[in-house]
C-alpha cells in the first residue's frame, strides 16, 4: 500500500495491488459503466476480484434505491456474480426521510420522474415549493435537456421561503455516452452558497461511508478489512475516501478523462487532484484485472 499523500502509483490491473486488500468498494458510474454500457473488461475486472481476493460493494450516488441500479445494471449485461451488494445515496435518503418527523412530511420534490419510486413505501405527502415542509432534490426535471441557468428563478424561490433541502445525489456532473449532464450537486451547491440549508447524502460525506465499512465488515468476517476504494469523481469518490483513510485507486477514463487525457506520469495526476484537495493512491484508466 501506498503512504499518504506520496505520488500515486500507475497500475495496469488489479492484480498489482490485489494482495493488499480484502474488500472493495468501487463507484458504478464513470467506473463501471458511462450510462448506456459497460467499459470493456469491468465485469471481468470485479469477478476477478471477488474470486480471488474479497467481497466488491459498489457504492454509488444515484439516487435510487439499490434495487433500481441493481436493474439498471442488469440491462447493461453486468452479471451479478461480478458484485456483492450496492449501497447508494437513494438508500441513504429513504432512511432520513423515513425517520422525518416533527420537521414535516410535506415534500417539494424536484428531479425526474424516474426518481420518484425512492419514496415508495415513505409516509410522504407532495405540494409545490410555497406549502412545503422540504425539498428532496434527486436531479433535473430533463437533465438531458436543462441547464443550472433554467432554475436561477426556482433556486431563488426556495432561498425567499427558506426551505431545506435534501440532496440525494451529491454528484455535480455525470457522463451519459459522451454528453456531460449536470446533476442534484450541482443545484444543491448553488442553493448552498447562497446561504439555502442543504442536507448532503452520498459521497464524500462519511456517513455512507460508515454504512459501507459496516457492511465489509460482515461480508468479509473481519474486524477492520483492508479495503480500496475506487473512484473517477474530483469531488466526490476521492476526498470522500480520503476522508474515511481509505486507499485509493483514481480511474482516469471516467467523469476525469478530460483533464487527464494529457497527463502520463503520476506527478501529473497529483498535481490535479491536489486542485481538489485530495489524492490518490494508485491510477489507471479502466478497470481491469
Amino acid at each position: 500500500m501506498s503512504t499518504e499523500k506520496s505520488l500515486p502509483k500507475k497500475i495496469e490491473s488489479l492484480q498489482a495491488v490485489a494482495s493488499d486488500y480484502d474488500a472493495m468498494l468501487c463507484d458504478v458510474w464513470g467506473v463501471i459503466h458511462n450510462g448506456y454500457h459497460l467499459f470493456p473488461g469491468v465485469a471481468e475486472a470485479l469477478q476477478g476480484w471477488r474470486d480471488n481476493v474479497g467481497p466488491v460493494l459498489l457504492l454509488t450516488n444515484a439516487p435510487r434505491p439499490a434495487e433500481a441500479v441493481q436493474r439498471r445494471l442488469d440491462r447493461m449485461d453486468c452479471p451479478r456474480e461480478a458484485y456483492d451488494g450496492i449501497l447508494s445515496s437513494g438508500d441513504a435518503a429513504r432512511e432520513i426521510l423515513s425517520q422525518r418527523g416533527a420537521e414535516g412530511q410535506v415534500c417539494y420534490f424536484v428531479g425526474a420522474t424516474k426518481d420518484v419510486d425512492v419514496l415508495n413505501g415513505i409516509d410522504i405527502e407532495f405540494a409545490p415549493a410555497e406549502e412545503a415542509d422540504f425539498i428532496l432534490l434527486t436531479g433535473m426535471s430533463n437533465d438531458m435537456e436543462e441547464t443550472l441557468e433554467d432554475y436561477a428563478d426556482e433556486i431563488a424561490l426556495w432561498l425567499k421561503l427558506d426551505l431545506q433541502l435534501i440532496c440525494a445525489n451529491p454528484d455535480r456532473i455525470v457522463q451519459i455516452g459522451e454528453q456531460v449532464i449536470y446533476c442534484a450537486g450541482a443545484l444543491a451547491e448553488i442553493y448552498e452558497n447562497n446561504g439555502g440549508d442543504v442536507i448532503w447524502l452520498g459521497k464524500p460525506h462519511l456517513p455512507i461511508y460508515d454504512t459501507g465499512f459496516n457492511r465489509l465488515q460482515k461480508l468479509t468476517n473481519m474486524e477492520t478489512p483492508r479495503i480500496l476504494a475506487i473512484g473517477d469523481g474530483f469531488k466526490t469518490d476521492i476526498p470522500g475516501a480520503n476522508s474515511a483513510n481509505l486507499d485509493v485507486l483514481f480511474i482516469t477514463g471516467g467523469l476525469s478523462e478530460t483533464l487527464t487525457q494529457e497527463t502520463k506520469t503520476p506527478e501529473d495526476i497529483a498535481a490535479i487532484l491536489r486542485d481538489y484537495d485530495s489524492y490518490a493512491h494508485y491510477f489507471m484508466k479502466h478497470l481491469s484485472w
